[in-house]
């Protein structure tokens, strides 16, 4: 199999495969994967590398409603799932909901196993159209929609979830939706067909949110809910089971404290092993790609509702342990067995988000907490550079490009700041509505997605 590398500080390269990074974007025409730009694809969350991280591309620092607008399409529904990019085509998942009057929402409240003292901070629909849309990358027009299933009565999630959570991911041929409990599907990017679908039952508690990824001929799922927690790879022709590996034993009684919404990563340590680093509650364990067998697990504490994807720094991954008292963990993926007693570089205790995903750039991690602190840490010993508050509350992973992070919050802000070693606010841009999705780049141009609408600056 072919790779690219990238090189991180710290002497190691992060090796991703060509299908997750150049995707070969098969047309009509035949365009070959020499052909075919990586600065025109954003197959999967925080895209090419899954690290938020861009090279060679420029997008606007600056613009707005009316500054900088390529364009603005409004969407149907509700999700907070990233966009994806291939072939010219933005692909976003959506949520079309039928909302009950506040006697419906109660009934249907009290039909879940919430308590009544949870139920401000619930929503509820009647029942749900999940669908793909797909706009043109140059117009914005709405290019075709494809509905994949209605779910009569769902669960309940948090008023701060959606239905339609995760990202997507693309191959060659195919986009890949995923929407938890409510299904998987596999559909052709030329036919617009579902190639196969399946249902996996999870209890999610407050709605789905685990994003897919794609790792050679397998779609790689972590499936942490409430009464069971394991991590599962599916054959991406059939959909069918190629392994699954259940989650170590854990400490907690309440299945609230079990469950999880994390991202796989892929990597190949400094042993020449190539693992799937699989972050949950209580434990983040490394995967064998090709038979899911375990190599290593660490139990970071009592985190839960983890929901930020791990970044690496060589043979390092860093990550935030979730929801409880969020802490920023460094550990050393290339150990044997149970290593939480010996590979535990550093730790930080304040200041981590439970939400937005960390980014490393040239030794330096960036992160903003949920209540709009920003910090920049040393990825070598977890010293701490800077502190600043940007304000208002964030979900959405940062993104480095063009020579900048763009940081973005849910009263429509997005904060560019100069990376270094001093706080440098470079520009506040402003748009109408939410964001909660994380951004995208392609073609020097940054493709927004809020809770009204899809920009291309």
């Amino acid at each position: 199999m072919l790779f690219l590398s990238r090189w991180q500080s710290g002497g190691f390269t992060f090796r991703l495969p060509v299908n997750l990074v150049l995707i070969a974007l098969v047309t009509a025409n035949a365009v070959s994967a020499d052909e075919i730009s990586p600065s025109s694809v954003w197959p999967q969350f925080r895209g090419p590398t899954g690290d938020g991280i861009v090279q060679d591309q420029n997008p606007p620092r600056q613009f707005g409603e009316e500054q900088g607008l390529g364009w603005k399409t409004q969407l149907p529904g509700k999700a907070w799932s990233s966009p994806v990019i291939g072939d010219g085509v933005i692909f976003v998942t959506t949520a079309i909901e039928r909302l009950p009057d506040q006697d419906e929402r109660l009934k249907l409240l009290r039909q879940t196993a919430n308590a009544e003292k949870k139920f401000n901070s619930l929503a509820i629909a009647k029942s749900i159209d999940l669908q793909l849309i797909e706009l043109d990358l140059k117009s914005g027009s709405v290019l075709h929609t494809t509905p994949l299933t209605s779910v009569h009565e769902p669960d309940a999630i948090h008023s701060l979830n959606s239905y339609a959570s995760p990202t997507p991911v693309l191959d060659d041929k195919h986009i890949y939706c995923h929407f938890g409990t409510y299904g998987t599907f596999c559909i052709d990017r030329k036919s617009h067909e579902i190639v196969w679908s399946r249902v996996m039952p999870l209890e999610h508690a407050v709605g789905p949110g685990s994003s897919p990824m794609l790792h050679d001929d397998k779609l790689v799922v972590i499936q942490d809910g409430m009464e069971q927690q394991y991590v599962i790879a599916l054959d991406k022709q059939t959909g069918e089971d190629r392994w699954k590996t259940p989650r170590p034993p854990m400490r907690a009684s309440d299945g609230d404290q079990r469950k999880a919404y994390c991202t796989p990563v892929h990597v190949t340590d400094s042993k020449g092993r190539e693992q799937l680093v699989c972050l949950g509650s209580q434990w983040i364990v490394g995967l064998e790609p090709k038979t899911g067998r375990e190599l290593w697990r660490l139990d970071h504490g009592n985190g839960f509702s983890v929901v930020p994807r791990p970044v690496m720094h060589g043979n390092i991954a860093i990550f935030s342990t979730g929801f409880g008292k969020p802490e920023l963990w460094a550990v050393d993926i290339s150990g044997e067995g149970d290593v939480t007693d010996t590979h535990v570089k550093w730790i930080v205790k304040k200041g981590i988000p439970a939400k937005p995903s960390p980014l490393l750039l040239d030794g330096l991690v960036y992160v903003v907490d949920d209540n709009g602190i920003a910090s920049c840490l040393r990825a070598e010993d977890g010293e701490q550079v800077w502190k600043s508050r940007l304000g208002g509350k964030f979900s959405a992973s940062p993104l480095f490009a063009g020579g900048v992070i763009y940081f973005s919050n849910h009263d429509g802000q997005v904060f560019v700041l100069q990376p270094g070693e001093k706080f440098q606010l470079v520009q506040t841009n402003q748009l109408q509505g939410q964001i909660m999705a994380s951004p995208a780049v392609v073609e020097d141009s940054l493709i927004i997605r809020t809770d009204q609408a899809v920009y291309r600056f």
